[in-house]
C-alpha cells in the first residue's frame, strides 16, 4: 500500500473511531481560492475571464458543500515580466484598469513579486510602492531568502518599500498588502507573498480553521499530544472533504490543483491566540507558547493531503483580537514571533511597528526573518506595519475590516 494510501486509511479508521456528537463544531470556511496564471498582455481579458469562471465555480461547489468561501483571488507571474516594455506610466495605467476591475469584479490579485534575486533590477521595487499606494485590491511581495541564501540587496529594498508605504497611505495601511517573502515556495494561495512561476493553469485553496483548533484544544485537557490528535483529526476530517472536491474541480475544469495551505488562519474574534491559550492555560507569549505552536505544526503534518504554502501555525499579530491584546500588553514580541517561527509560521505576520522606525531597523528585522528561513528551509515572511506619526505607547488607528487595532510597542 502506497503511503500517501495508508495515511487516509488510518485516518479513517480515526475519523470512524470517534463518536458523531465530536464534530457538531463550525465548519472551518474557506479564506481564499486561488487561481495561478501566467498574464499575456495580448490575452489578459481572457485569461482573467477564464480564471474567475473557474474560481466561482469551485466557491459554489465548495458552498453547496457548507464550506463558506471568503476571497476569490488571482496570483500572477512576477510583475516585471509582464510590463516589459512599457513605459512607467504605461505600467501604472496598467496596474489601475487591473485593481479597477478587480473591485468590480468581486476578486483581489497578487501580482508577483518585484524581485525574484539578488540581481533583479531595484527600480521595480521603487515601482511596486507607487502600484500599491494607488490601489486597494492588489497584493505583491519581494523575495528576500531562498535556496541560494539570503538576498541582501533584496532585504534592503524591501525595508524601503515598508517604509515608503507607510508613508504614502491613508492610516499606513499600504503595507498591509506587501510581505518581504522568504523561501516560499510559487503557488502559495495566501497572500501577499503568493507568487506563480510556469505557464500552467493552477489553483489552490487556503483555509481558515482557527475555530478548529480552539474545539480541538479545548478537549485536550492541556495535554500536548492530545491536542495534536485532537486537532489532526478535526481539521483532517474537513481538509479530505474540500480536497476530494478540489480534484473534481481540477477534473471538470482541467486547472491542476497545487493543494491546500493548512494553516489555520484566524480572523480578528476568530482566534488562533484564544485557541493556543485552551492548550497552554496562560496567555500567549508565555511559557509553553512554543509548544503549543509545534503542537500545531505536527498535527497538520498528520493530514494526509497535498499541502501547498506555508501549512503551518499563523500568528498574524493585527487579525485576532486576542494575539493584538498580548502584543499590546507586552507578552508577546519580535523576539518571542522568531522564536516561535522555528516550529510553526510565517513569520512576522502584520505586526505594528511605532512610524520612527528606520529603514536600517527595518532591514534587520527582515534580515532576521530571511536568516531563520535559510537555516530551517522552511517558508517564513515579514508583513511589517509601521505607522507614521505613531510613536511607541500610542495606539493604532486602522480602519481596516481585516485590521485589530493594538497599542505600538517599542522596538529592542
Amino acid at each position: 500500500m502506497r503511503h500517501s494510501t495508508y495515511r487516509q486509511f488510518v485516518l479513517l479508521v480515526v475519523l470512524l473511531a470517534v463518536p458523531a456528537a465530536a464534530w457538531c463544531a463550525e465548519k472551518p470556511k474557506v479564506r481564499a481560492v486561488t487561481a495561478f496564471v501566467h498574464l499575456d498582455r495580448g490575452r489578459t481579458d481572457e485569461q482573467l475571464r477564464d480564471a474567475l469562471a473557474m474560481l466561482r465555480g469551485a466557491k459554489a461547489a465548495l458552498e453547496k458543500s457548507g464550506y463558506e468561501v471568503q476571497t476569490l483571488r488571482i496570483t500572477t507571474q512576477p510583475f516585471p515580466d509582464y510590463i516589459r516594455g512599457l513605459t512607467r506610466e504605461q505600467a501604472l495605467a496598467l496596474f489601475r484598469d487591473l485593481d479597477a476591475r478587480a473591485q468590480k469584479e468581486g476578486f483581489i490579485s497578487a501580482i508577483g513579486p518585484a524581485m525574484l534575486s539578488d540581481a533583479d533590477d531595484p527600480r521595480n521595487a521603487e515601482l511596486l510602492v507607487d502600484i500599491l499606494a494607488a490601489s486597494s485590491n492588489l497584493d505583491s511581495s519581494l523575495i528576500v531568502a531562498g535556496e541560494d541564501g539570503v538576498h541582501w540587496n533584496g532585504v534592503r529594498a524591501a525595508a524601503s518599500l515598508v517604509k515608503s508605504l507607510a508613508q504614502r497611505t491613508a492610516h499606513s495601511q499600504g503595507a498591509f498588502h506587501f510581505a518581504a517573502a522568504a523561501v516560499v515556495p510559487p503557488d502559495t494561495p495566501f497572500f501577499p507573498a503568493s507568487y506563480h512561476l510556469g505557464a500552467a493553469r493552477a489553483f489552490g485553496i487556503a483555509l481558515q480553521s482557527a475555530n478548529l483548533v480552539a474545539e480541538a484544544f479545548a478537549s485536550a485537557g492541556g495535554k500536548p499530544a492530545a491536542g495534536r490528535a485532537a486537532l489532526s483529526r478535526v481539521l483532517g476530517e474537513h481538509a479530505v472533504a474540500i480536497e476530494a472536491m478540489a480534484r473534481k474541480i481540477e477534473k471538470q475544469t482541467g486547472w491542476n490543483y497545487m493543494g491546500i495551505d493548512l494553516s489555520p488562519a484566524p480572523l480578528k474574534n476568530v482566534s488562533i491566540g484564544a485557541a493556543l491559550e485552551k492548550l497552554m492555560g496562560a496567555k500567549a507569549g508565555s511559557s509553553g507558547t512554543l509548544t503549543a505552536a509545534a503542537t500545531v505544526t505536527a498535527a497538520l503534518r498528520d493530514i494526509p493531503v497535498k499541502r501547498a504554502g506555508y501549512s503551518g501555525l499563523m500568528l498574524p499579530v493585527l487579525e485576532d483580537s486576542v494575539l493584538a491584546e498580548r502584543w499590546s500588553e507586552g507578552t508577546l514580541s519580535l523576539d518571542a514571533l522568531l522564536a516561535y517561527s522555528a516550529v510553526c509560521g510565517t513569520g512576522l505576520d502584520v505586526v505594528p511597528l511605532p512610524g520612527d522606525v528606520s529603514v536600517e531597523q527595518l532591514a534587520r528585522i527582515i534580515g532576521d526573518v530571511a536568516s531563520l528561513a535559510v537555516k530551517w528551509h522552511k517558508p517564513l515572511s515579514a508583513r511589517l506595519l509601521p505607522v507614521a506619526g505613531k510613536k511607541a505607547g500610542e495606539r493604532t488607528e486602522f480602519d481596516d475590516p481585516f485590521l485589530v487595532n493594538a497599542t505600538l510597542r517599542p522596538l529592542p
